[in-house]
């Protein structure tokens, strides 16, 4: 029988159930000191209908931190925070990874600890501006990290995922995607090194492998997702073979038995693609969560023909907390408000009202 949205999914030991994964979403409604708030609590119990919620991301450390208001996972604190989170989540029978997270060159001296410059595998500085408490600056030169120094990130990642066992989640996603650190040393675009974490792509990995053997020391291999986003563009990234580098990359993670692999197809800014996925996807042989752009009818196609187990949605979730119900009963989706995506109150975050009829339609 032909795999359905609306099915139940075994990953591992979590019964899901359906297919559908709520992707994680930065929305910076965190306290200044890093906590998960209340109306967070709120917002994802919302959405607990989907098979899966992946949270925003959360920093992994102080130096990890690139935005205002993100949630951390490196103190006894942000563990309570979010365990209010996953308290919410499991009261309605839902099912949440948090997703951890390292910016490095992504974020500006006045977020970094006594104003140090952020860190990175090189000293490149990437185009555009980062988001301050004072508004947006320019991004600046990054530090790029001694070899003796990486061992402390992979401390770092270590931690958080002690922590958000603490804090209850089912399980933990590593952020390996979106131009932050991992990928950074993924991508030839970024990681100019000529020691053991740069120049090959087993080199390139390396970094990442530690991170993973870490993280699993502290959870089951079938309880820790990842994610790639093999030609995303945003933050500034590129590289010269994301087909044959990603292959390679997925290639030898399959016998870790992973949770998932969950993978931002194509540029999350145009949308263009050059990567044939299906190859990609075919190297891993876990559970591959496919990203960027679904709506029903592409999510059903790709389950349908086995490119995809699981399929992450992003702002049909922020837009409808009730989503998995009018996607099976084909009901007509809130509009969202992209002027209220980030920052702020319970306007465009928590508001968004469940179907009830005509009057549903928001702007």
């Amino acid at each position: 029988m032909p795999a359905d949205l609306f099915a139940p999914f075994q990953l591992g030991d979590l019964a899901l159930a359906n297919r559908m994964v709520m992707a994680p979403m930065t929305r910076n409604r965190a306290g200044a000191d890093g906590t998960a708030s209340p109306m967070m609590a709120a917002h994802y119990q919302q959405r607990a209908s989907a098979g899966l919620i992946v949270t925003e991301s959360s920093p992994v450390s102080p130096q990890a931190v690139g935005y205002p208001f993100t949630p951390g996972m490196h103190t006894d604190a942000h563990a309570m925070g979010w365990r209010r989170v996953v308290d919410a989540v499991h009261a309605v029978g839902g099912l949440v990874f948090v997703q951890l997270q390292h910016c490095g060159r992504i974020s500006h001296p006045s977020l970094q600890p006594d104003g140090a410059l952020p860190v990175a595998p090189s000293a490149l500085r990437p185009a555009g501006q980062a988001v301050t408490y004072a508004g947006m600056q320019d991004f600046v030169t990054p530090r790029a990290l001694d070899s003796g120094e990486v061992a402390g990130i992979v401390e770092q990642f270590q931690h958080a995922a002690e922590m958000a066992r603490r804090a209850g989640f089912d399980g933990v996603e590593v952020h390996g995607a979106n131009g932050y650190i991992i990928d950074q040393f993924l991508r030839d675009g970024s990681n100019h090194r000529t020691d053991a974490y740069g120049g090959s792509a087993p080199n390139r990995m390396r970094l990442l492998n530690e991170i993973l053997d870490a993280v699993c020391t502290v959870w089951p291999a079938g309880r820790v997702g990842l994610r790639l986003t093999p030609e995303n563009s945003f933050n500034s990234m590129a590289d010269s073979d994301p087909q044959g580098h990603f292959e390679y990359f997925a290639g030898q993670l399959s016998p870790r038995g992973l949770a998932y692999l969950h993978v931002l197809e194509g540029d999350m800014l145009t949308k263009a693609s050059a990567v044939d996925y299906r190859v990609l996807r075919a190297r891993f042989s876990g559970p591959y969560v496919a990203n960027n752009g679904y709506d029903l009818a592409r999510a059903q196609s790709a389950l349908r023909e086995g490119t995809a187990d699981l399929v992450a949605f992003g702002v049909p979730f922020l837009a409808n907390p009730d989503l998995v119900r009018r996607y099976r009963d084909g009901l007509p989706l809130n509009v969202a408000d992209p002027s209220r995506f980030y920052g702020g109150g319970v306007a465009g975050y928590t508001d968004y009202p469940f179907y009830r009829g005509a009057e549903s339609q928001v702007a």
